[in-house]
Protein backbone atom coordinates (compact mmCIF):
# COMPACT_ATOMS: atom_id res chain seq x y z
CA UNK A 1 0.00 0.00 0.00
CA UNK A 2 1.28 3.47 -0.82
CA UNK A 3 2.34 5.73 2.04
CA UNK A 4 -0.38 8.26 1.28
CA UNK A 5 -3.05 5.54 1.26
CA UNK A 6 -1.76 4.14 4.54
CA UNK A 7 -1.83 7.52 6.24
CA UNK A 8 -5.35 8.28 5.02
CA UNK A 9 -6.65 5.57 7.37
CA UNK A 10 -6.69 8.05 10.22
CA UNK A 11 -4.75 9.81 12.91
CA UNK A 12 -4.03 8.32 16.33
CA UNK A 13 -7.41 6.57 16.80
CA UNK A 14 -8.39 6.64 20.44
CA UNK A 15 -4.94 7.67 21.60
CA UNK A 16 -4.89 11.44 21.42
CA UNK A 17 -4.71 13.70 24.46
CA UNK A 18 -5.77 17.35 24.07
CA UNK A 19 -2.94 19.77 24.75
CA UNK A 20 -4.85 21.33 27.65
CA UNK A 21 -4.38 18.01 29.46
CA UNK A 22 -0.91 16.78 30.45
CA UNK A 23 0.95 13.65 29.47
CA UNK A 24 3.23 12.02 32.07
CA UNK A 25 6.20 14.25 32.81
CA UNK A 26 4.58 17.45 31.50
CA UNK A 27 4.05 20.74 33.31
CA UNK A 28 1.73 23.64 32.58
CA UNK A 29 3.10 26.22 30.16
CA UNK A 30 2.46 29.95 30.14
CA UNK A 31 -0.39 29.68 27.62
CA UNK A 32 -2.43 27.17 29.64
CA UNK A 33 -1.33 24.10 27.73
CA UNK A 34 1.32 21.58 28.71
CA UNK A 35 4.88 20.79 27.68
CA UNK A 36 8.03 19.19 28.97
CA UNK A 37 10.08 21.20 31.46
CA UNK A 38 13.57 21.96 30.25
CA UNK A 39 16.52 21.64 32.59
CA UNK A 40 18.15 24.63 34.21
CA UNK A 41 21.06 24.10 31.81
CA UNK A 42 18.78 24.46 28.76
CA UNK A 43 17.11 27.53 30.21
CA UNK A 44 20.57 28.96 30.93
CA UNK A 45 21.46 28.52 27.24
CA UNK A 46 18.20 30.14 26.13
CA UNK A 47 18.87 33.05 28.46
CA UNK A 48 22.41 33.55 27.15
CA UNK A 49 21.44 33.28 23.48
CA UNK A 50 17.99 34.91 23.37
CA UNK A 51 17.73 37.16 26.41
CA UNK A 52 14.57 38.10 28.28
CA UNK A 53 14.23 41.89 27.97
CA UNK A 54 11.07 41.74 25.86
CA UNK A 55 9.33 39.02 27.83
CA UNK A 56 7.00 36.78 25.85
CA UNK A 57 3.41 37.06 24.65
CA UNK A 58 2.26 35.57 27.96
CA UNK A 59 4.95 36.60 30.46
CA UNK A 60 6.24 40.07 31.29
CA UNK A 61 10.00 40.72 31.04
CA UNK A 62 10.53 40.95 34.80
CA UNK A 63 8.98 37.55 35.54
CA UNK A 64 10.80 35.92 32.64
CA UNK A 65 14.13 37.43 33.71
CA UNK A 66 13.66 36.41 37.35
CA UNK A 67 12.95 32.81 36.33
CA UNK A 68 15.95 32.71 34.00
CA UNK A 69 18.18 34.37 36.59
CA UNK A 70 17.23 31.84 39.24
CA UNK A 71 18.01 29.00 36.85
CA UNK A 72 21.31 30.67 35.97
CA UNK A 73 22.27 30.91 39.63
CA UNK A 74 21.46 27.24 40.16
CA UNK A 75 23.65 26.31 37.18
CA UNK A 76 26.45 28.45 38.58
CA UNK A 77 26.09 26.92 42.04
CA UNK A 78 26.13 23.38 40.58
CA UNK A 79 29.30 23.82 38.50
CA UNK A 80 30.59 27.36 38.51
CA UNK A 81 33.65 26.79 36.34
CA UNK A 82 31.59 25.08 33.63
CA UNK A 83 29.03 27.90 33.75
CA UNK A 84 31.74 30.54 33.32
CA UNK A 85 33.23 28.57 30.43
CA UNK A 86 29.78 28.49 28.82
CA UNK A 87 29.37 32.25 29.22
CA UNK A 88 32.76 32.86 27.63
CA UNK A 89 32.06 30.45 24.75
CA UNK A 90 28.78 32.15 23.86
CA UNK A 91 30.33 35.61 24.14
CA UNK A 92 33.57 34.97 22.27
CA UNK A 93 31.81 32.86 19.66
CA UNK A 94 29.46 35.69 18.73
CA UNK A 95 26.56 33.28 19.14
CA UNK A 96 24.15 35.80 20.65
CA UNK A 97 22.91 38.99 19.04
CA UNK A 98 23.32 40.97 22.26
CA UNK A 99 25.91 40.70 25.05
CA UNK A 100 23.56 41.71 27.87
CA UNK A 101 22.66 38.25 29.19
CA UNK A 102 26.24 36.97 29.14
CA UNK A 103 27.41 40.05 31.02
CA UNK A 104 24.64 39.69 33.61
CA UNK A 105 25.40 35.98 34.03
CA UNK A 106 29.09 36.75 34.52
CA UNK A 107 28.22 39.35 37.15
CA UNK A 108 26.12 36.71 38.91
CA UNK A 109 29.05 34.29 38.83
CA UNK A 110 31.26 36.89 40.55
CA UNK A 111 28.80 36.83 43.47
CA UNK A 112 28.70 33.02 43.81
CA UNK A 113 29.40 31.44 47.20
CA UNK A 114 32.19 29.28 45.79
CA UNK A 115 35.51 31.20 45.80
CA UNK A 116 36.82 29.26 42.78
CA UNK A 117 33.75 30.31 40.77
CA UNK A 118 34.19 33.95 41.74
CA UNK A 119 37.85 33.81 40.76
CA UNK A 120 37.09 32.19 37.38
CA UNK A 121 34.40 34.79 36.66
CA UNK A 122 36.67 37.71 37.47
CA UNK A 123 39.46 36.25 35.35
CA UNK A 124 36.98 35.98 32.46
CA UNK A 125 35.96 39.65 32.70
CA UNK A 126 38.14 40.94 29.80
CA UNK A 127 36.98 38.07 27.57
CA UNK A 128 33.28 38.90 28.04
CA UNK A 129 33.48 42.66 28.63
CA UNK A 130 35.60 43.47 25.58
CA UNK A 131 34.56 47.11 25.18
CA UNK A 132 34.02 50.04 27.48
CA UNK A 133 30.26 49.69 27.03
CA UNK A 134 30.40 46.05 28.10
CA UNK A 135 32.43 47.03 31.17
CA UNK A 136 29.86 49.68 32.13
CA UNK A 137 27.07 47.10 31.76
CA UNK A 138 29.00 44.71 33.97
CA UNK A 139 29.53 47.41 36.61
CA UNK A 140 25.84 48.24 36.60
CA UNK A 141 24.88 44.57 36.95
CA UNK A 142 27.42 43.72 39.64
CA UNK A 143 26.54 46.81 41.70
CA UNK A 144 23.25 45.23 42.76
CA UNK A 145 24.67 41.77 43.39
CA UNK A 146 27.71 42.28 45.62
CA UNK A 147 29.95 44.90 47.16
CA UNK A 148 33.03 46.36 45.54
CA UNK A 149 35.49 44.19 47.41
CA UNK A 150 39.20 43.89 46.78
CA UNK A 151 38.96 41.09 44.21
CA UNK A 152 36.38 42.95 42.10
CA UNK A 153 38.37 46.17 42.21
CA UNK A 154 41.49 44.27 41.21
CA UNK A 155 39.67 42.65 38.24
CA UNK A 156 38.40 46.00 36.97
CA UNK A 157 41.83 47.54 37.49
CA UNK A 158 43.29 44.68 35.46
CA UNK A 159 40.91 45.52 32.61
CA UNK A 160 42.55 48.95 32.40
CA UNK A 161 46.11 47.81 33.06
CA UNK A 162 46.36 44.78 30.80
CA UNK A 163 45.10 46.26 27.53
CA UNK A 164 47.57 47.77 25.07
CA UNK A 165 47.69 51.52 25.52
CA UNK A 166 46.45 52.38 22.04
CA UNK A 167 43.41 50.11 22.40
CA UNK A 168 42.62 51.51 25.83
CA UNK A 169 42.83 55.08 24.53
CA UNK A 170 40.44 54.13 21.72
CA UNK A 171 38.02 52.72 24.32
CA UNK A 172 38.17 56.00 26.23
CA UNK A 173 37.35 57.95 23.05
CA UNK A 174 34.63 55.69 21.64
CA UNK A 175 32.86 54.43 24.77
CA UNK A 176 32.62 57.30 27.19
CA UNK A 177 29.66 56.40 29.40
CA UNK A 178 26.61 54.18 29.64
CA UNK A 179 24.08 53.05 32.25
CA UNK A 180 25.17 55.88 34.51
CA UNK A 181 28.80 54.73 34.51
CA UNK A 182 31.92 56.26 32.99
CA UNK A 183 35.60 55.39 32.83
CA UNK A 184 36.25 58.06 35.46
CA UNK A 185 33.81 56.31 37.85
CA UNK A 186 35.51 52.95 37.41
CA UNK A 187 39.04 54.30 37.71
CA UNK A 188 38.09 55.97 40.97
CA UNK A 189 36.62 52.71 42.28
CA UNK A 190 39.34 50.37 41.06
CA UNK A 191 42.42 52.53 41.75
CA UNK A 192 44.67 50.75 39.24
CA UNK A 193 48.34 51.09 40.20
CA UNK A 194 50.43 52.14 37.19
CA UNK A 195 54.13 51.44 37.09
CA UNK A 196 56.37 54.50 37.17
CA UNK A 197 57.77 53.87 33.70
CA UNK A 198 54.32 53.54 32.07
CA UNK A 199 54.05 57.26 31.40
CA UNK A 200 51.51 56.89 28.59
CA UNK A 201 49.00 55.04 30.76
CA UNK A 202 49.50 57.47 33.63
CA UNK A 203 48.79 60.35 31.26
CA UNK A 204 45.71 58.58 29.89
CA UNK A 205 44.27 57.95 33.35
CA UNK A 206 44.94 61.58 34.28
CA UNK A 207 43.11 62.72 31.13
CA UNK A 208 40.12 60.49 31.95
CA UNK A 209 39.97 61.67 35.56
CA UNK A 210 40.64 65.38 35.02
CA UNK A 211 40.07 65.98 31.32
CA UNK A 212 42.60 66.91 28.63
CA UNK A 213 43.90 70.32 29.63
CA UNK A 214 46.31 70.74 26.70
CA UNK A 215 46.44 68.18 23.85
CA UNK A 216 49.99 69.31 22.98
CA UNK A 217 51.23 68.13 26.38
CA UNK A 218 50.04 64.55 25.91
CA UNK A 219 52.75 61.97 25.14
CA UNK A 220 53.25 60.91 21.54
CA UNK A 221 51.65 57.49 22.09
CA UNK A 222 48.37 59.26 22.98
CA UNK A 223 48.23 61.17 19.71
CA UNK A 224 44.77 59.73 18.94
CA UNK A 225 43.40 61.09 22.22
CA UNK A 226 45.04 64.46 21.51
CA UNK A 227 43.41 64.56 18.06
CA UNK A 228 40.01 63.68 19.54
CA UNK A 229 40.41 66.52 22.04
CA UNK A 230 41.26 68.97 19.24
CA UNK A 231 38.34 67.76 17.17
CA UNK A 232 35.89 68.81 19.88
CA UNK A 233 36.54 72.45 18.99
CA UNK A 234 36.60 72.15 15.19
CA UNK A 235 33.74 73.42 13.03
CA UNK A 236 35.27 73.01 9.57
CA UNK A 237 34.41 69.67 7.84
CA UNK A 238 37.65 69.63 5.84
CA UNK A 239 39.80 69.95 8.97
CA UNK A 240 37.58 67.42 10.70
CA UNK A 241 38.02 64.91 7.87
CA UNK A 242 41.78 65.39 7.95
CA UNK A 243 41.96 64.72 11.70
CA UNK A 244 39.76 61.64 11.34
CA UNK A 245 41.88 60.17 8.56
CA UNK A 246 45.26 60.94 10.09
CA UNK A 247 44.34 59.54 13.52
CA UNK A 248 41.64 56.95 12.67
CA UNK A 249 39.08 58.59 14.91
CA UNK A 250 35.67 56.96 15.48
CA UNK A 251 32.30 58.59 14.87
CA UNK A 252 31.81 59.15 18.61
CA UNK A 253 34.65 61.71 18.57
CA UNK A 254 32.93 63.88 15.95
CA UNK A 255 30.74 66.82 17.07
CA UNK A 256 27.10 66.13 16.22
CA UNK A 257 26.70 69.13 13.91
CA UNK A 258 29.47 67.81 11.64
CA UNK A 259 27.79 64.43 11.13
CA UNK A 260 25.75 65.88 8.27
CA UNK A 261 28.82 66.44 6.13
CA UNK A 262 29.69 63.92 3.35
CA UNK A 263 33.42 64.68 3.68
CA UNK A 264 33.29 63.66 7.34
CA UNK A 265 31.56 60.37 6.57
CA UNK A 266 34.02 59.57 3.77
CA UNK A 267 36.83 60.00 6.25
CA UNK A 268 35.07 57.83 8.83
CA UNK A 269 34.39 55.10 6.27
CA UNK A 270 38.09 54.58 5.58
CA UNK A 271 38.70 52.83 8.93
CA UNK A 272 35.17 52.18 10.16
CA UNK A 273 34.82 48.95 12.21
CA UNK A 274 32.51 46.42 10.62
CA UNK A 275 29.81 46.69 13.30
CA UNK A 276 29.71 50.46 12.91
CA UNK A 277 29.69 50.10 9.13
CA UNK A 278 26.62 47.87 9.20
CA UNK A 279 24.89 50.21 11.63
CA UNK A 280 25.60 53.29 9.51
CA UNK A 281 24.81 52.01 6.00
CA UNK A 282 21.62 54.04 5.88
CA UNK A 283 23.34 57.23 7.02
CA UNK A 284 26.13 56.75 4.47
CA UNK A 285 23.53 56.55 1.71
CA UNK A 286 21.45 59.38 3.09
CA UNK A 287 24.37 61.86 3.10
CA UNK A 288 25.33 60.84 -0.43
CA UNK A 289 28.52 58.89 0.31
CA UNK A 290 27.22 55.41 -0.46
CA UNK A 291 25.72 55.58 -3.95
CA UNK A 292 25.61 53.11 -6.81
CA UNK A 293 28.36 54.84 -8.80
CA UNK A 294 30.66 55.77 -5.91
CA UNK A 295 33.91 53.99 -5.06
CA UNK A 296 32.66 53.67 -1.48
CA UNK A 297 30.49 50.77 -2.61
CA UNK A 298 33.60 48.68 -3.29
CA UNK A 299 34.86 49.33 0.24
CA UNK A 300 31.53 48.31 1.78
CA UNK A 301 31.16 45.20 -0.36
CA UNK A 302 34.72 44.08 0.42
CA UNK A 303 33.95 44.17 4.15
CA UNK A 304 30.56 42.46 3.90
CA UNK A 305 31.94 39.74 1.63
CA UNK A 306 34.81 38.90 3.99
CA UNK A 307 33.53 35.95 6.03
CA UNK A 308 36.62 35.86 8.26
CA UNK A 309 36.27 39.57 8.97
CA UNK A 310 32.62 39.13 9.95
CA UNK A 311 33.54 36.20 12.18
CA UNK A 312 36.36 38.06 13.93
CA UNK A 313 34.02 40.99 14.54
CA UNK A 314 31.46 38.57 16.04
CA UNK A 315 28.72 39.78 13.73
CA UNK A 316 25.57 37.88 14.63
CA UNK A 317 23.06 36.84 11.94
CA UNK A 318 20.39 39.00 13.60
CA UNK A 319 22.50 42.11 13.04
CA UNK A 320 22.73 41.37 9.33
CA UNK A 321 19.09 40.35 9.06
CA UNK A 322 17.88 43.61 10.57
CA UNK A 323 20.34 45.60 8.47
CA UNK A 324 19.17 43.87 5.29
CA UNK A 325 15.51 44.57 6.04
CA UNK A 326 16.04 48.16 7.13
CA UNK A 327 18.50 49.19 4.43
CA UNK A 328 16.47 47.64 1.60
CA UNK A 329 13.37 49.49 2.86
CA UNK A 330 14.92 52.92 2.26
CA UNK A 331 13.56 54.43 5.47
CA UNK A 332 14.14 54.07 9.19
CA UNK A 333 11.81 52.26 11.56
CA UNK A 334 11.68 55.45 13.59
CA UNK A 335 12.30 59.05 12.65
CA UNK A 336 12.36 60.64 9.22
CA UNK A 337 15.61 59.33 7.78
CA UNK A 338 15.22 58.15 4.17
CA UNK A 339 17.75 57.03 1.57
CA UNK A 340 18.09 55.35 -1.81
CA UNK A 341 19.40 51.82 -1.18
CA UNK A 342 22.21 50.52 -3.37
CA UNK A 343 21.12 47.17 -4.78
CA UNK A 344 24.62 45.70 -4.65
CA UNK A 345 24.71 46.40 -0.91
CA UNK A 346 21.27 44.85 -0.42
CA UNK A 347 22.39 41.69 -2.24
CA UNK A 348 25.64 41.47 -0.31
CA UNK A 349 23.90 41.87 3.05
CA UNK A 350 21.75 38.94 2.03
CA UNK A 351 24.80 36.79 1.36
CA UNK A 352 26.51 37.94 4.54
CA UNK A 353 23.53 36.75 6.59
CA UNK A 354 24.07 33.16 5.47
CA UNK A 355 27.83 33.44 5.99
CA UNK A 356 27.26 34.47 9.61
CA UNK A 357 25.89 31.02 10.41
CA UNK A 358 28.15 28.03 10.84
CA UNK A 359 28.84 26.48 7.44
CA UNK A 360 27.46 22.92 7.27
CA UNK A 361 27.09 20.29 4.54
CA UNK A 362 23.70 19.00 3.45
CA UNK A 363 22.44 15.93 5.30
CA UNK A 364 20.34 14.60 2.41
CA UNK A 365 17.44 14.07 4.84
CA UNK A 366 13.79 14.95 4.22
CA UNK A 367 13.05 17.92 6.47
CA UNK A 368 9.70 19.48 7.38
CA UNK A 369 10.27 23.01 8.72
CA UNK A 370 7.23 24.17 10.67
CA UNK A 371 7.33 27.91 11.41
CA UNK A 372 5.06 28.99 14.26
CA UNK A 373 3.12 32.01 13.03
CA UNK A 374 0.66 32.15 15.93
CA UNK A 375 0.02 35.50 17.59
CA UNK A 376 2.60 34.86 20.32
CA UNK A 377 5.37 34.73 17.70
CA UNK A 378 4.57 38.32 16.75
CA UNK A 379 6.50 39.34 19.89
CA UNK A 380 9.76 41.20 19.27
CA UNK A 381 12.92 39.33 20.12
CA UNK A 382 14.71 40.86 23.13
CA UNK A 383 16.50 44.05 22.11
CA UNK A 384 15.69 43.58 18.42
CA UNK A 385 13.37 45.23 15.90
CA UNK A 386 12.55 41.74 14.68
CA UNK A 387 9.70 39.41 15.61
CA UNK A 388 10.24 35.81 16.62
CA UNK A 389 8.26 34.70 13.55
CA UNK A 390 10.51 36.70 11.21
CA UNK A 391 13.63 35.28 12.83
CA UNK A 392 12.19 31.77 12.63
CA UNK A 393 11.36 32.11 8.93
CA UNK A 394 14.83 33.42 8.13
CA UNK A 395 16.42 30.56 10.07
CA UNK A 396 14.24 28.07 8.21
CA UNK A 397 15.49 29.57 4.97
CA UNK A 398 19.09 28.91 6.01
CA UNK A 399 18.24 25.23 6.36
CA UNK A 400 16.34 25.22 3.06
CA UNK A 401 19.34 26.70 1.28
CA UNK A 402 21.48 23.85 2.60
CA UNK A 403 19.14 20.89 2.19
CA UNK A 404 17.66 19.63 -1.08
CA UNK A 405 14.43 18.03 0.20
CA UNK A 406 12.31 20.16 2.47
CA UNK A 407 8.91 21.71 3.16
CA UNK A 408 8.42 25.09 4.86
CA UNK A 409 4.96 25.87 6.21
CA UNK A 410 3.60 28.29 8.75
CA UNK A 411 1.19 26.92 11.33
CA UNK A 412 -1.35 28.31 13.75
CA UNK A 413 -3.86 26.53 15.93
CA UNK A 414 -6.70 28.84 15.00
CA UNK A 415 -9.86 28.67 17.09
CA UNK A 416 -12.90 26.60 18.01
CA UNK A 417 -15.96 27.46 15.96
CA UNK A 418 -19.56 27.64 17.30
CA UNK A 419 -19.98 23.89 16.89
CA UNK A 420 -16.90 23.29 19.03
CA UNK A 421 -14.84 22.11 16.07
CA UNK A 422 -11.18 23.02 16.12
CA UNK A 423 -10.18 25.13 13.15
CA UNK A 424 -6.49 25.22 12.41
CA UNK A 425 -4.44 26.54 9.54
CA UNK A 426 -1.30 25.47 7.75
CA UNK A 427 0.01 28.16 5.44
CA UNK A 428 2.49 27.70 2.68
CA UNK A 429 4.61 30.78 3.32
CA UNK A 430 5.77 30.74 -0.29
CA UNK A 431 9.41 30.82 0.81
CA UNK A 432 11.97 29.78 -1.78
CA UNK A 433 15.74 29.33 -1.30
CA UNK A 434 16.11 31.90 -4.06
CA UNK A 435 14.30 34.53 -1.98
CA UNK A 436 16.19 37.52 -0.67
CA UNK A 437 15.93 38.27 3.03
CA UNK A 438 13.61 41.30 2.70
CA UNK A 439 11.26 39.13 0.66
CA UNK A 440 11.23 36.38 3.27
CA UNK A 441 10.55 38.86 6.04
CA UNK A 442 7.77 40.49 4.03
CA UNK A 443 6.14 37.09 3.57
CA UNK A 444 6.19 36.55 7.33
CA UNK A 445 5.59 40.04 8.68
CA UNK A 446 2.07 40.80 9.95
CA UNK A 447 0.97 37.22 9.31
CA UNK A 448 0.98 36.09 12.92
CA UNK A 449 -2.49 34.95 13.89
CA UNK A 450 -4.38 32.54 16.11
CA UNK A 451 -3.18 30.23 18.86
CA UNK A 452 -0.31 27.75 19.01
CA UNK A 453 -0.65 24.10 18.04
CA UNK A 454 2.85 22.73 17.55
CA UNK A 455 1.54 19.29 16.53
CA UNK A 456 0.13 20.66 13.28
CA UNK A 457 3.23 20.11 11.07
CA UNK A 458 3.31 16.42 12.05
CA UNK A 459 -0.44 16.07 11.58
CA UNK A 460 -0.15 17.77 8.21
CA UNK A 461 2.60 15.36 7.12
CA UNK A 462 0.41 12.40 8.12
CA UNK A 463 -2.63 13.67 6.27
CA UNK A 464 -0.64 14.68 3.20
CA UNK A 465 1.32 11.45 2.95
CA UNK A 466 4.71 13.12 3.30
CA UNK A 467 7.75 11.02 4.06
CA UNK A 468 9.74 13.03 6.62
CA UNK A 469 13.00 12.19 8.37
CA UNK A 470 13.01 15.20 10.67
CA UNK A 471 10.40 17.68 11.85
CA UNK A 472 11.97 21.00 12.83
CA UNK A 473 9.47 23.12 14.74
CA UNK A 474 10.50 26.77 15.14
CA UNK A 475 8.36 28.03 18.00
CA UNK A 476 8.15 29.70 21.40
CA UNK A 477 6.87 26.38 22.75
CA UNK A 478 3.62 27.73 24.23
CA UNK A 479 1.41 25.19 22.47
CA UNK A 480 -2.06 24.66 23.94
CA UNK A 481 -4.98 24.41 21.54
CA UNK A 482 -4.50 21.12 19.68
CA UNK A 483 -6.37 17.84 20.11
CA UNK A 484 -3.11 15.88 20.21
CA UNK A 485 0.29 16.58 21.74
CA UNK A 486 3.26 16.93 19.34
CA UNK A 487 5.02 13.91 20.85
CA UNK A 488 1.89 11.76 20.46
CA UNK A 489 1.62 12.86 16.84
CA UNK A 490 5.31 12.06 16.30
CA UNK A 491 5.04 8.57 17.77
CA UNK A 492 1.94 7.91 15.73
CA UNK A 493 3.76 9.08 12.61
CA UNK A 494 6.65 6.72 13.34
CA UNK A 495 4.30 3.80 13.95
CA UNK A 496 2.23 4.34 10.82
CA UNK A 497 5.06 5.06 8.41
CA UNK A 498 7.90 2.99 9.77
CA UNK A 499 10.11 6.10 9.46
CA UNK A 500 12.15 6.80 12.63
CA UNK A 501 11.39 10.51 12.29
CA UNK A 502 13.17 12.92 14.59
CA UNK A 503 11.78 16.06 16.21
CA UNK A 504 13.73 19.25 16.87
CA UNK A 505 12.36 22.27 18.65
CA UNK A 506 14.15 25.49 17.79
CA UNK A 507 13.18 27.67 20.72
CA UNK A 508 12.53 31.36 20.15
CA UNK A 509 11.75 32.33 23.74
CA UNK A 510 13.79 32.01 26.92
CA UNK A 511 11.08 30.11 28.80
CA UNK A 512 11.35 26.70 30.44
CA UNK A 513 9.02 24.66 28.21
CA UNK A 514 9.75 22.32 25.30
CA UNK A 515 7.49 20.29 23.03
CA UNK A 516 10.24 17.64 22.82
CA UNK A 517 10.26 14.78 25.33
CA UNK A 518 13.81 14.69 26.76
CA UNK A 519 13.50 10.93 27.40
CA UNK A 520 13.06 10.29 23.65
CA UNK A 521 16.45 9.86 21.94
CA UNK A 522 14.96 11.05 18.67
CA UNK A 523 14.25 14.54 19.92
CA UNK A 524 16.42 17.61 20.46
CA UNK A 525 15.88 21.07 21.88
CA UNK A 526 18.15 23.83 20.54
CA UNK A 527 18.04 27.60 20.74
CA UNK A 528 16.71 29.40 17.70
CA UNK A 529 18.95 32.08 16.18
CA UNK A 530 22.04 30.57 17.76
CA UNK A 531 24.72 31.18 15.13
CA UNK A 532 25.66 27.49 15.56
CA UNK A 533 22.06 26.23 15.20
CA UNK A 534 22.39 24.90 11.61
CA UNK A 535 25.43 22.83 12.58
CA UNK A 536 23.73 21.44 15.70
CA UNK A 537 20.69 20.60 13.61
CA UNK A 538 22.68 18.93 10.84
CA UNK A 539 24.70 16.86 13.31
CA UNK A 540 21.49 15.59 14.92
CA UNK A 541 19.29 14.87 11.92
CA UNK A 542 22.19 13.66 9.77
CA UNK A 543 23.29 10.99 12.24
CA UNK A 544 21.95 7.48 12.30
CA UNK A 545 18.76 7.05 14.28
CA UNK A 546 18.99 5.76 17.82
CA UNK A 547 15.32 4.76 17.93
Amino acid sequence: MRLKDLLSLGLAPGGATPQRQPLPGMVRNDAGGYGYPVTDSVLFDRFLLLGTESGTFYVNPVALTVDAARATMRVIDADGRAAVDRIVAVSEGGRSARPDSAILALAMATSAEDPATRKAALLALPRVARTGTHLFQFADAVQGLRGWGRSLRRAVAGWYLDQPLDRLAYQAIKYRQRDGWSHRDLLRLAHPVVSADDTGRRALFDAILRGVRDPDLLPADLSQLAAASRLAGVTDPVTTAALIQSHRLPREAVPTELLRQPAVWRALLADMPVTALIRNLAKLSQVGVLTAMDDSVDKVLAVLNDRDHLHRARIHPATLLIAARTYAGGHGLRGRLTWDPVQAVVDTLDGAFYQAFANVPATGKRVYLGVDVSASMGQLLPGQSLTAAEAAAATALVVARTESRWVIKGFSGGYYDRQGILRSEMRDLGISPRDRLPTVLAKTRDRTFGATDAALPIVDALRSGLAVDAFVILTDGDTWIGDIHPMQALRDYRARTGIPAKLVQMAFAANRISIADPSDAGTLDIVGFDANAPRLLADFIGGSSTL
